[in-house]
């Protein structure tokens, strides 16, 4: 046994109940911190705190998991994470019963069931840092390479589903945003995790239960320059002389077309009437290009003729661009393959292009492993497709017309809902001579949650990372403007129909477009090489010990 090992024992011997009972309540006070560091609607306000509270969680859950033995860390990690993030998404009662219609229990079940995805790595969280712990080399820097890490790998596991990234919650905290786009949110993460875990260290040292505070105080100290480096990477961020930066006057509509009747057919007539009103009003405003959100035609545009020529009408009348969410098809006979896509229209009214959305929901456009899961769920999507939704290839920009525009057209990347939460999806857009992202998305399906705002973060952070500004159009809300250090500039409220118009700055390279947008997660592979690097040293000492 290691003298760091043997040290604790008679500690937790001492005096087992409280102790326990004592980790208990810091492991229910990190839930409760990790719920509060995301946004929510509070009496008709948003309730945003994460500049405040995102150093609390990583120190609560350092300080709730030390000194157990990397079995109970893993059990209490996991736990705590599982609380924590079935909080967070909440929301996804809504989705599952109220417009997906499905049973009480699976509501109840289904955040939950989500939560323990996360809470997988919460775990390993746990039994990681109980392993480093036990041979002394659980420093700040070495826990926040664990949890950098961890939320890194959130991204891709099994497809991913990195909601809650802890990263997320300081998207309003302007001098850290500057680091994204050199690290990627995974560089927030890292620092928040360093804040935190020297929180820890402190508090712990000074109630006299080991460490040094100098230490602690010094790493601190370490993100306070993080926080100096982005505020002078903005500062030294590339601009456009005044008067040379191309610009396109955006809308963003908001049709505020409620789930439960987006796919009525008894509805479509009038879901048509609003975006057509809301076009017309958009471009007596000056817009040049019209951003419809995600999935907004109630129709197939290819095989309804009658459809199609309605929205080239509009196009020609409008005399500007109209890119609109719905469904794309191939095949033939009936036999079609179903996409989630967006359609690209020039003023002349022709339908220059189709986008269709390369990452999918699990469960909610398609079901993982169909042959045995599809036995018993099926997709939540079903207005979409009949049966799974397709796959795009593969993310590309669009070059997209623009009355009064650039000659050679606006380069745009067109992401759609889902593949926002995936940095490394998004910086192919840019990568591809992207100078501008027209995101949509239907947030109609979260209700009058958190999620809205949270996705809107969310998206945030995209921009940040890539140097871009970011035209939003959401069903639903929150539709936005977001320039190209992460800052909201104008939003909507939800659950309200209406339009933004602004002027938006065309950055592609090198104005726009960032080291992370080129290099993609180098900081996240330096977080990996670190911690794979103490676990080396950790077995090292351990093999050692025993010899």
């Amino acid at each position: 046994m290691s003298v760091a090992a043997a040290a604790q024992v008679p500690r937790e011997a001492a005096s087992p109940r409280p102790a326990r009972a004592r980790r208990v309540w810091i492991l229910a006070a990190y839930a409760v911190v990790s719920f509060l560091s995301f946004p929510h609607p509070v009496a008709g306000r948003v309730l945003d705190l994460g500049w405040l509270l995102v150093w609390l969680g990583p120190a609560l859950l350092v300080a709730g998991l030390r000194g157990l033995a990397p079995g109970r860390a893993a059990r209490a990690g996991f736990l705590a994470a599982l609380v924590a993030h079935a909080a967070i998404l909440h929301w996804i009662y809504v989705v599952t019963v109220v417009y997906g219609r499905a049973p009480l229990a699976v509501g109840l079940l289904a955040p939950v069931g989500l939560a323990a995805y996360m809470a997988l790595f919460g775990g390993a969280f746990g039994a990681v840092l109980a392993r480093l712990e036990r041979r002394g080399l659980d420093s700040p820097p070495a826990v926040a390479a664990l949890w950098a890490a961890l939320d890194h790998g959130r991204h891709w596991v099994l497809s991913g589903f990195p909601w809650g990234v802890v990263g997320y919650a300081q998207h309003q905290n302007p001098w850290l945003l500057g680091l994204a786009p050199w690290t990627g949110v995974i560089g927030l993460s890292w620092v928040s995790a360093l804040g935190g875990a020297a929180l820890a260290d402190l508090v712990r040292a000074l109630r006299g239960g080991g460490g040094r505070p100098r230490a602690a105080l010094g790493w601190l100290g370490a993100v306070a320059l993080a926080h100096g480096l982005g505020a002078l990477s903005l500062a030294l961020a590339p601009s456009a002389p005044a008067g040379t930066e191309d610009t396109v006057r955006i809308a963003v509509l908001q049709g505020d077309i409620d789930q439960g009747v987006k796919w009525s057919p008894a509805f479509a007539e009038r879901t048509l009437e609003i975006y057509e009103d809301l076009t017309r009003r958009a471009v007596a405003a000056g817009a040049r290009l019209v951003l419809w959100p995600e999935t907004a035609v109630p129709g197939a545009i290819e095989i309804d003729p009658a459809l199609r020529e309605r929205l080239e009408a509009l196009a020609r009348a409008s005399r500007a661009t109209l890119v609109v969410g719905g469904v794309g098809l191939e095949g033939q006979d009936r036999d079609f393959r179903f996409f989630d896509s967006a359609f690209v229209f020039d003023p002349e009214g022709h339908l220059l292009d189709r986008y269709d959305k390369t990452h999918l929901v699990p469960f909610g456009e398609y079901v993982p492993f169909r042959g045995v899961l599809g036995l018993f769920v099926s997709a939540l999507a079903r207005g979409i497709a009949r049966d799974d939704v397709t796959p795009g290839a593969a993310p590309r920009a669009l070059r997209i017309p623009v009355p009064d525009g650039p000659p050679g057209g606006v380069s745009a990347g067109v992401p759609i809902c889902y593949e926002l939460l995936f940095p490394d999806l998004m910086r192919r857009f840019v990568r591809d001579g992207a100078g501008v992202l027209l995101a949509i998305t239907n947030d109609a399906w979260y209700g009058r949650t958190g999620a809205p705002y949270q996705f809107l973060a969310i998206t945030a952070l995209r921009s940040a990372e890539l140097r871009v500004w970011t035209a939003r159009a959401a069903n639903t809300g929150v539709s936005a403007f977001i320039d190209e250090r992460g800052r909201v500039v104008e939003h909507t409220p939800i659950f309200e129909p209406g339009f933004l118009v602004h002027d938006v700055p065309l950055r592609p390279p090198p104005l726009g477009g960032s080291f992370y947008a080129r290099h993609g997660d180098v900081f996240a592979g330096v977080c990996w090489a670190q911690l794979v690097a103490w676990i080396v040293v950790a077995r090292r000492r351990a093999a050692r010990e025993e010899a």
